[in-house]
């Protein structure tokens, strides 16, 4: 079943009497359940498809459609988790991850009910009551993640959440997301510049070319779940990543270019 289906989209901007495209038409079919990539060089696009999609900017073309239907312009349809955490510093560990909650009208008392369990269960015991700044990078991370999951929408958008993160932090949060996504059955949309990131989470990744970007290649992971640390060494993500940095080598050499 697709769940997520971004049809024929571009978007173009003017600036200073010029216009320049930021997105070439784009086609995405994203299957219920399914964890999705992006990677590409900078500037190729990403964001602005992901801001598409969140209902932040309308395309100059084309359709998003979620469960059959047109979202263009409707925000608060997916749910959208940027690089940077944006947890409110006045605000208590959990009283960030119910704001979602209290957004879509939830009371206060009977969000943090529904917030606790998930505090325990994914890491952050114990730290309910302490404040951002009492945080480690990857734990605030996480808040922000569970933030978004309680928001309670099929879809989310990952915008390059553990690019801040040092390399085994990132792995530890890599292994982590993984759990989330098996538990909950989300739709993900995830966009990273780590190709072994990318391989190492997703059922498929689509490759963006340099700007204006549009989608050069989609390919399958056919690695087996639950994945672990060994899989970084398989043959099939060693073969995979060999051809994904290829093209994106291309890319970036058209990016210097141009």
């Amino acid at each position: 079943m697709i769940k997520l289906e971004v049809k024929n989209s571009s978007k173009y901007f003017e600036k200073n009497n010029n216009v320049f495209c930021a997105l070439k038409s784009t086609d995405m079919a994203i299957t219920e359940g399914k964890f999705v990539s992006i990677i590409g060089p900078s500037g190729c696009g990403k964001s602005t498809l992901f801001n598409i999609i969140a209902g932040l900017l309308k395309p100059s073309t084309g359709q998003v459609l979620l469960d059959g239907k047109n979202i263009i312009g409707e925000s608060g349809r997916v749910g959208y988790m940027l690089q940077k955490d944006l947890l409110l510093p006045w605000r208590s560990i959990l009283d960030n991850v119910i704001l979602g909650l209290e957004i879509r009208g939830t009371s206060k008392k009977e969000a943090r009910k529904r917030a606790l369990p998930m505090l325990k269960k994914y890491g952050l015991n114990g730290f309910e009551n302490h404040f951002p700044s009492e945080l480690s990078g990857g734990m605030k991370q996480r808040a922000a993640l569970l933030r978004t999951l309680l928001y309670d929408q099929d879809v989310i958008l990952l915008d390059e959440p553990f690019g801040a993160l040092d390399a085994q932090t990132r792995l530890l949060m890599q292994s982590w997301l993984l759990k989330i996504w098996g538990d909950f059955k989300k739709t993900i949309l995830f966009v990273t510049h780590d190709i072994d990131e990318a391989i190492y989470l997703s059922d498929e990744i689509y490759i963006f070319s340099h700007r204006p970007g549009c989608i050069k290649d989609h390919v399958t992971v056919n690695l087996s779940r639950p994945r672990n640390e060994a899989t970084f060494t398989d043959s099939l993500f060693l073969n995979l990543k060999q051809k994904l940095l290829a093209s994106l080598a291309e890319e970036q050499e058209q990016t210097m270019r141009s």
